[in-house]
């Protein structure tokens, strides 16, 4: 596996209060993320940058609603991005252009593919200063997601799939992607209450196959601080990939006990991640 070894580890206590604490690292060289909420001073400051949440497939901009209450709570801008999940070039250009109509600095957060999205988008995002990438995909340049999670056995979302022929864009016949409704809580979101999965799952917003073979044009992370939550009982993306990915990036890391889902299931956990890195980026 590539990328530099993390020369610190510490406990980073979840701002809201919750009894288990969470392990971070910090790759070398970089400082450390804090390790509590701050005082009202610091939350003000880092109101200053506008958080901006990307979803990822089979989803849409509310699944980030647990999340978006805790950091409104906490003084913070939020805009939840739609995200088109029609492929990574065109859904990166889409979210590029959302990031461009946002005045002053922002945090650029992405779940599951959306990581894949705010990575490509970022990178023609000047305004972009901080990534955190949750329970997410974090491809560098030239990389392709389907090659890439190929690398990590162990996923149990390509046989909860299903294809569904739909019309492209250009006349041809394209395919669309959705989670079996009876898979969808054990695949996805085993940690979340089932009567919440079962609404998210008839609402389900189809991926296109695309994403799957679009090739990656430009990785923000190589310049862009990055923070990234780990989710150590992912059955979607598996956490050997999602280590690996956070290190090669240089990612400050937390490890969560939580499904592919964290928003739902762990929502402190990530509004705390997100606040982190927001306190870095300068007004």
């Amino acid at each position: 596996m590539t990328g530099r070894p993390q020369s610190r580890r510490h406990a980073l206590k979840s701002a809201l209060g919750g009894a288990a604490a969470l392990t971070v690292a910090s790759a070398t060289g970089a400082p450390p993320a804090a390790a509590s909420a701050g005082s009202g001073a610091e939350a003000a400051g880092a109101a200053k940058a506008t958080v901006v949440l990307v979803h990822g497939a089979f989803a849409d901009a509310a699944s980030w609603n647990p999340v978006t209450e805790r950091l409104q709570h906490q003084g913070h801008p939020v805009t939840a991005a739609s995200n088109p999940l029609r492929g990574l070039t065109h859904d990166a250009a889409q979210v590029a252009a959302r990031l461009a109509a946002i005045p002053g600095p922002v945090v650029l957060a992405g779940h599951s593919y959306g990581g894949a999205v705010i990575t490509q988008a970022a990178a023609t995002a000047p305004n972009v200063k901080a990534l955190v990438y949750i329970a997410a995909f974090v491809p560098d340049t030239g990389e392709v997601l389907g090659e890439l999670a190929a690398r990590f056995p162990g996923s149990r979302l390509d046989a909860a799939l299903t294809p569904v022929p739909v019309p492209g864009p250009d006349g041809t016949t394209a395919v669309d992607l959705y989670i079996r409704p009876d898979r969808y809580h054990d695949v996805f979101a085993q940690d979340v209450a089932r009567h919440t999965t079962r609404v998210l799952a008839a609402g389900q917003r189809p991926l296109s196959a695309s994403a799957f073979t679009d090739r990656v044009s430009g990785a923000a992370w190589h310049t862009v601080p990055s923070w990234n939550l780990i989710s150590t009982q992912d059955r979607g993306i598996v956490p050997a990939l999602q280590r690996f990915q956070a290190t090669r990036a240089r990612s400050r890391t937390i490890e969560v006990p939580t499904s592919h889902l964290p928003m739902h299931s762990r929502p402190d956990a990530v509004a705390a991640l997100i606040r982190s890195a927001a306190r870095t980026v300068s007004p």
